[in-house]
């Protein structure tokens, strides 16, 4: 706060130990604030540091685990005011979540204080899961518009997808039936990156915010354990010189 200048009436919220989707809840925080009151300006701020958890195991799940997480931050500024002209957004429509069902996934995806410290669980099944109860997760998102609930998945162009493994996002891809173009930042970040928990899913829409046609629909989502499933329907927006100054949906104006 200080760094930046702000005032120490800025309001201040943790939200901690929730995972790779965690930045879904933040942002949902910040556009119920935006929502109470238009004038705010939201800061998520998502930090990172997945080397802190790293063990010696000889388990190979432990080992996959530890191999695919980094480090890593990331910011997105949410606000309720239209974007200056030519300035890019994301709009930020609707939000859902939803667990697998009881017994599925529970002990394959997990995150629990052991005597060593934090222990992850990323089982090698939860790509099959996840590809199993993909299509199921999103009715509930897509359900809000009918347009896109009768085309289902088919009726978004462009996808950010959490990239907790190059499997995960084989079984995604193949159970929503993806074009390989459509892959592209999800994997680009994994590449460049690796899994850095909840921040990598803001470096995603960092690559659509620069790129999205305004109009077009972003559909993003996170995998955590429960196994939870936290999606999130966006659209590209571009400011003009003719666009008011509230909009009626809160929106990501700026990601680093």
């Amino acid at each position: 706060m200080r760094a930046l200048g702000l005032g120490g009436d800025v309001g201040r919220y943790h939200v901690g130990f929730m995972g790779c989707y965690a930045a879904f809840p933040a942002l949902k925080m910040a556009k119920a604030f935006c929502q109470a009151d238009p004038d705010a300006a939201v800061l998520v701020v998502s930090a990172e540091l997945c080397t802190l958890h790293m063990r010696a195991a000889a388990d190979p799940d432990t080992i996959i685990a530890a191999s695919v997480f980094a480090d890593g931050c990331a910011a997105a500024l949410v606000s309720a005011r239209s974007p200056a002209a030519g300035q890019r957004a994301l709009t930020m429509d609707h939000f859902e979540t939803t667990l697998t069902p009881p017994g599925v996934g529970e002990a394959e995806m997990a995150w629990t204080i052991g005597d060593q410290g934090y222990e992850m669980v990323l089982s090698s099944y939860v790509p099959s899961i996840i590809e199993s109860h993909i299509q199921g997760a999103l009715s509930p998102l897509l359900d809000h518009e009918p347009a896109l609930a009768d085309a289902r998945h088919a009726g978004v162009e462009h996808w950010a997808i959490h990239p907790g493994g190059r499997s995960i996002l084989d079984k995604v891809q193949g159970s929503l039936g993806l074009s390989d173009a459509q892959m592209v930042p999800s994997r680009e970040v994994l590449r460049q990156y690796g899994n850095m928990s909840s921040a990598t899913i803001l470096f995603i829409l960092k690559e659509l915010l620069d790129t999205v046609p305004a109009g077009e629909r972003v559909c993003a989502m996170a995998f955590g354990p429960g196994l939870t499933v936290e999606m999130g329907l966006l659209s590209g927006a571009v400011g003009t010189e003719q666009t008011v100054v509230e909009t009626s949906q809160p929106q990501l104006a700026g990601v680093r």
